[in-house]
C-alpha cells in the first residue's frame, strides 16, 4: 500500500478497520489469470467505525444505504493484472467515495426574484409579436 488514503481534511482510511479479500479475475493476463488471486474486495465497517467524526458517519449510511449490507461498504476491483495496482484501485475509490457521501450537503439555492423591468420588457415584447401575427391574417391585398 502506499500509505494513507485520506478521505477529507485530517480524517484518513485506518488501515487496521480494512477488510481485504482477494479473488481471481476475470479478464487480460491470458493463463496468469487462473493461477493468480488479482480481484480486489475492499469492505469498510461505516457502522463500528471509529475513524469517522459522528456527523460524518450518519451522512454517510444515509447517503450509501443502497450500496451497504449489514452497514458494511464493499468496493471491488479487478481492472488491472496485478493484485498490487487492483489494491491501490480500490482502496483509492472507497476514499473518494466516503468523500463523496460525508460531504456537506449544498447550500440551499435561494430563489431570486425577476425585475419589474424585466417583466415589463418581456410583456411588451410578447404583445407586439401577438400584433404582428394578427396582421398577417385576415387582409385582402387583392
Amino acid at each position: 500500500m502506499s500509505g494513507p488514503y485520506v478521505i477529507r481534511g485530517s480524517v484518513v482510511l485506518p488501515e487496521t478497520e480494512l477488510v481485504w479479500r482477494f479473488s481471481r479475475s476475470s479478464g487480460p493476463g491470458g493463463q496468469h489469470v487462473n493461477t493468480s488471486d488479482s480481484q480486489v474486495e475492499l469492505r469498510f465497517d461505516l457502522v463500528r467505525t471509529q475513524a469517522l467524526p459522528e456527523v460524518w458517519q450518519q451522512r454517510a449510511l444515509e447517503r450509501l444505504a443502497g450500496r451497504l449490507v449489514g452497514g458494511v461498504l464493499s468496493v471491488r476491483a479487478s481492472e488491472h493484472r496485478s493484485q498490487w495496482r487492483n489494491r491501490e484501485t480500490a482502496a483509492v475509490r472507497l476514499a473518494a467515495l466516503l468523500a463523496e457521501a460525508t460531504a456537506p450537503p449544498p447550500k440551499p439555492r435561494r430563489t431570486s426574484r425577476i425585475p419589474r423591468g424585466i417583466n415589463e420588457r418581456r410583456l411588451r415584447e410578447k404583445k407586439q409579436r401577438g400584433e404582428t401575427k394578427r396582421g398577417r391574417s385576415g387582409r385582402d391585398w387583392g
